[in-house]
């Protein structure tokens, strides 16, 4: 069954200019929530072959700093609007700081925003933009319990302007929230919740049910159910598979810690372990007799470890230099990773439950899935997660999935590897299909056999890896345009739904754009037309709602028929 809830975006106060900005046809989009759950998302990849270096660029500028840059030097007006957009990497005792000060606020705000006597608002994290705009994302609960699909954010301008982004507009409310006990079988939990995905919220079940999948992928299969009459609500599969890429990454230069460890110090402590053939626990930390990791051979188990902590460095270094945050969770802390899972696993996995990416080792176990874009398709899994929080099927599962296949993507150019350099092809190493092709292609999605190139209204049915087309094709539009265009010895040609011709703006423009929507517009629910909405809301504050990035945000969807 197909559901949605609709999007608004709602004026507590004089809305801020980001609102007044939009065209007057922008309306409010649907879109449809998820569940705050242990998610983990998947993708195909390799291992590496020797080691390239790594930049490790501090990013050492304080927040006052930041403001003094937009007060001095010669920026023009644009620069100056995108600077002061620009969110400001909070350190965890900052962002823990913010999280906390908006906590102590909370009730003052449900009430502010409109909420019921029996709601509550928790704050889960908190963006603040160079110009003195503050981002708020909040879960909601209604008399202590959690409120699937309540989830919204807060926008506060620096002159007070109040504006509210949620998943749902439905008013909360049920007749009671006693129920009957929920029996569980072994391998399963329950917990007591408010569903408001659709219509009329309803006090319900989510059952938790573990094993495996198919093809040994671990399962966490959410099933939400109706506390009054036993119907099932929702359902989906916490931990999704997919598809990635990379043979080799060349000779890196890997951050460790004394003793010889696979302990990135640097960047948050990230630590990369042998799963050993096994499918559970965490593994044995990787350690040496030296400080040289691996001979680029998929026999030296040394090799994936060495792959997978540089792909994990990378995006690592992406997030923080390009996007200006401070990890997957923004608070200064890694995630983990694990290799070698499990025997010939042709697939890689992130798992929020554990907070950490896990690798298989491919056919015959000779293909380690460990490869530098796969890493950063992981990790902004568990960015999704940490921010929009996606809900991972129908139409917000495919932007989920666009996410990571557009921010792992910025990571492959940003790495600047000579032995893997950027595409925008998908899968272009693993050779999954055995002759040579990618597994997708972001000009013209429906290359590979099963993706969508543009948007319709039965996109929704489609696998989320190939509903995850039209965004990923509106993505290589903003970013490089329409038609016949050779980067770095790929030549790709995209065509466009309306037969417009277009000029991209920039890849780091576009994934500017893409990464302040997800962060800061988009909730759980977005769908295809509330990704246009937020990427409009993103681009007008970066870049002003006259600007020529704003029309080709405009012009890029309206060329995957998103309107």
């Amino acid at each position: 069954m197909r559901w949605h809830a609709p999007h608004h975006v709602v004026p507590t106060t004089p809305p801020p200019r980001h609102l007044s900005r939009k065209p007057p046809h922008t309306n409010p989009h649907t879109q449809t929530p998820t569940l705050p759950s242990e998610g983990a998302r998947v993708i195909r990849q390799q291992s590496s072959h020797r080691r390239t270096a790594v930049r490790t660029t501090a990013l050492v500028a304080s927040a006052a700093a930041v403001v003094l840059g937009l007060q001095t030097g010669t920026a023009g007006a644009e620069a100056q609007r995108e600077a002061g957009a620009t969110a400001l990497v909070l350190g965890a005792p900052q962002r823990a700081a913010a999280i906390q000060e908006a906590q102590s606020a909370a009730a003052g705000t449900a009430r502010a925003i409109g909420l019921g006597d029996r709601e509550a608002l928790v704050a889960r994290d908190v963006v603040k933009d160079a110009d003195g705009t503050v981002h708020t994302r909040y879960e909601r609960t209604y008399e202590g319990l959690p409120v699937l699909g309540g989830d919204l954010v807060v926008h506060q301008r620096k002159n007070g302007a109040r504006s509210t982004t949620r998943a749902t507009a439905a008013r909360i409310s049920v007749p009671t929230t006693a129920a009957a006990a929920r029996a569980t079988a072994a391998g399963e939990t329950a917990r007591k919740v408010i569903w408001a995905a659709t219509g009329k919220p309803v006090l319900a079940w989510v059952t938790v049910v573990t094993g495996l999948q198919h093809d040994g992928t671990p399962s966490e299969r959410h099933v939400v159910t109706d506390a009054a009459t036993g119907k099932e609500l929702h359902s989906y599969e916490a931990i999704e598979t997919g598809v990635g890429n990379t043979q080799y990454s060349g000779q890196v230069t890997l951050g460790t810690a004394p003793g010889f460890t696979l302990t990135d110090t640097v960047r948050g402590g990230h630590k990369t372990y042998d799963l050993n053939g096994g499918t559970s626990g965490t593994g044995t930390l990787f350690t040496n007799s030296t400080d040289t990791w691996g001979n680029g051979l998929a026999g030296n188990r040394e090799t994936a470890a060495a792959d997978a902590h540089y792909g994990a460095a990378v995006t690592w270094d992406f997030y923080k230099n390009e996007l200006g945050r401070n990890g997957i969770r923004g608070d200064g802390v890694a995630a983990y990773s694990r290799v070698h899972y499990g025997n010939a696993y042709v697939n890689a996995f992130w798992s929020d439950s554990c907070f950490c990416m896990t690798y298989g080792d491919g056919a015959g176990n000779l293909k380690p899935l460990t490869s530098l874009d796969v890493a950063g398709h992981e990790m902004s899994h568990g960015l999704t997660a940490s921010t929009a929080n996606l809900r991972y099927s129908k139409e917000s599962g495919g932007l989920n999935e666009a996410t990571s296949d557009i921010l792992g993507t910025a990571v492959e150019f940003y790495a600047n590897n000579a032995a893997d350099t950027g595409d925008y092809l998908i899968g272009e190493k693993i050779d999954i299909r055995g002759n040579g092709t990618p597994l997708r292609y972001m000009d013209k999605p429906s290359k590979d056999g099963s993706s969508a190139d543009y948007w319709s209204s039965s996109l929704g049915r489609l696998d989320v890896h190939h509903s995850s087309g039209p965004a990923n094709h509106f993505f290589y539009l903003l970013a490089e345009g329409s038609g016949t265009k050779t980067l770095n010895g790929v030549t790709y040609n995209s065509p466009t739904y309306d037969n417009s011709t277009l000029t991209g703006i920039g890849r780091q423009a576009a994934y500017k754009i893409w990464y302040k929507a997800l962060s800061t517009y988009m909730t759980s629910s977005t769908t295809y037309a509330g990704a246009r909405t937020a990427t409009l809301s993103a681009a007008s504050d970066l870049y002003g709602p006259t600007s020529p990035e704003y029309n080709a945000v405009n012009a890029a969807w309206k060329a995957v028929n998103v309107k």
